[in-house]
């Protein structure tokens, strides 16, 4: 054996004018081996980073799973179901799920700032304001939300803090949206929310971060999910309130003035209850008014129907003076009540009665109970590759529980961007097809290469049989010498393929279109066994496949191979 490996070494590392002959095609059974570890290792490499990072930013822009209302097609729109706090807590101990977090969507437009273009045309000064509108859905999230893969990816501002106990009013935008509506960290951009009367509201822009993603990045901000609550008018807000008019004979009209639900409201003034949405008042002492407000669907006490959670509203009244005149105003105005508000608010406030009396109202609205909704939950899991696994064991808990709702839908990343995931998983075809194509050049340019060197050597095949060595013996020589082309190529192929990709990672010279890769740069991740793993499997393939052109060599005939010269 180290007789063969010695004369295979001393060959390939000869001058002979076989050599010179055997050369040239030589040379290209390498290159053909060096270009098939580049385009491999490459390809490898692009693809690896390609599904990694789009399934990172896309996973990152939602989670591993989501909790829903069962029947809703869409995480975007989602009806709300009831924040269960001990569902989070059975999730969160199942084993393989990382975290459970809230969450809460609207669909909201963001409008530019004014941008005035001034022209002189015919000598005449006119000018043009425009104002660019763009689409967004405003994803609403807690203090507890996971703020990982923004802070990765932030390139401007902070990330919003929503753990006041007042409503943030502040948004992380992508800077796609940044530059189409000219925004910058600080400033307040006007959002517009479609509801039975349109909202318009100003949100000061906190911080804007880049994935690359430009499908999600076009789409998506972050905002205070106590904001979205509220907006999508889940639950009910009850409020009482005074009417602007008087009845003829001195009554005031306290009426509810309720938000949210359906729409089909009932209300408790404190004696179960009714359809009745306010009364005629005119008390002659102090008091306070309670309301009870809910919505139903058919029927009054809402049995077996599933109606909103109740909100509770005040109202306040202070009576001084002559306490049992009628309640007519003092001061009308165009038939309206004049009031003497007591605080910059406008809840508090008092009307002059004729004859010495003073009535005072508060008001104290409910804090509404869209706090108890959210749009569901999203799971996230320690191991990617057991989703399948883990979503199952809390499709179990949550489905077949006594203690639990079935009114639940459970989809893994997968299934929302179904679309996306295929098409990554159809690259793993693609490469293997590379591979295949790529080795498949090069075990037939070996083997080209092989024979040559088989039919440049005919003489010294002769020899060696006529000496007494076997054909397994001299097919290994000739092996030997393919194993040191191979090597050699494999070598100076990885230090090509991996410089490429490290300046690709680096400097990213290879940009792609947002729009169609999802990416704005080509990829790279380079993996220490894949690498491991190709090399080992291309030496082993072409090596074996150079078995079969090597049987040439049984077939020279020593007296004919020395007698020929």
């Amino acid at each position: 054996m180290k007789k063969i490996y010695f004369i295979a070494k001393k060959i390939h590392a000869g001058n002979s004018e076989d050599t010179k002959v055997s050369k040239p095609i030589t040379r290209i059974s390498r290159i053909s081996i060096i270009l098939a570890m580049i385009i491999n290792i490459v390809t490898i490499a692009v693809v690896t980073g390609f599904q990694n990072e789009v399934k990172d930013k896309v996973i990152g822009f939602g989670s591993h799973a989501t909790i829903v209302q069962a029947g809703e097609t869409s995480t975007f729109e989602t009806a709300p179901i009831v924040f269960n706090d001990s569902l989070s807590s059975v999730i969160e101990n199942i084993e393989g799920v990382k975290s459970v977090d809230k969450f809460a969507y609207k669909p909201a437009l963001l409008q530019s700032e004014p941008d005035t273009n001034r022209y002189t045309i015919k000598g005449i000064d006119t000018f043009q304001v425009q104002q660019e509108i763009h689409g967004v859905v405003m994803k609403g999230v807690d203090d507890d939300y996971d703020w990982s893969f923004f802070k990765d990816h932030l390139i401007d501002g902070t990330i919003p803090v929503f753990s006041d106990t007042l409503d943030n009013q502040e948004l992380l935008v992508s800077e796609v949206i940044a530059n189409r509506l000219q925004l910058k960290v600080g400033e307040r951009i006007s959002t517009f929310f479609v509801k039975e009367t349109p909202v318009k509201l100003k949100y000061k822009v906190a911080g804007i971060f880049k994935t690359g993603l430009q499908e999600f990045d076009e789409q998506i901000v972050i905002g205070d999910m106590r904001n979205v609550q509220k907006l999508n008018d889940w639950g009910v807000q009850a409020a009482i309130r005074v009417a602007d008019t008087v009845t003829k004979d001195g009554q005031f009209v306290i009426y509810a003035d309720i938000r949210g639900g359906n729409g089909n409201y009932r209300y408790d003034w404190g004696d179960g209850y009714k359809t009745a949405r306010g009364f005629t008042y005119c008390d002659v002492k102090d008091t306070t008014i309670r309301l009870i407000a809910s919505d139903y669907w058919m029927y009054i006490d809402g049995k077996g129907e599933q109606n909103a959670i109740p909100d509770t509203a005040y109202l306040k009244i202070s009576i001084d003076g002559n306490k049992f005149l009628p309640c007519l105003p003092e001061e009308l105005e165009f038939g309206e009540i004049q009031r003497n508000y007591l605080n910059e608010s406008g809840t508090k406030f008092s009307i002059d009665i004729k004859g010495g009396k003073k009535v005072t109202f508060e008001y104290f609205d409910g804090t509404g109970s869209h706090t108890n909704y959210i749009g569901g939950y999203e799971l996230a899991v320690d191991n990617f590759s057991k989703l399948n696994e883990v979503v199952d064991q809390v499709k179990s808990k949550i489905y077949f529980s006594e203690n639990m709702s079935t009114d639940y839908r459970v989809r893994t990343i997968k299934e929302e961007q179904r679309e996306i995931f295929l098409w990554l998983d159809f690259l793993d075809l693609n490469v293997l097809i590379i591979l295949v194509l790529m080795i498949l050049i090069g075990i037939i340019n070996m083997g080209s290469g092989l024979l040559v060197l088989i039919i440049t050597k005919t003489q010294l095949i002769g020899l060696l049989k006529a000496l007494g060595a076997n054909n397994w013996s001299i097919r290994k020589l000739f092996l030997h010498q393919a194993v040191f082309i191979i090597v050699r190529g494999m070598i100076i192929g990885n230090i090509i393929g991996i410089g490429i990709c490290l300046l690709q990672s680096y400097f990213s010279i290879i940009p792609l279109n947002p729009e169609v890769y999802y990416l704005d740069a080509v990829p790279i991740e380079l993996n220490f066994w894949h690498i491991l793993f190709l090399n080992i499997g291309t030496l082993i393939v072409c090596t074996a496949a150079l078995i079969v052109p090597s049987y040439v060599i049984t077939k020279i005939s020593p007296i004919k191979a020395l007698k020929f010269d």
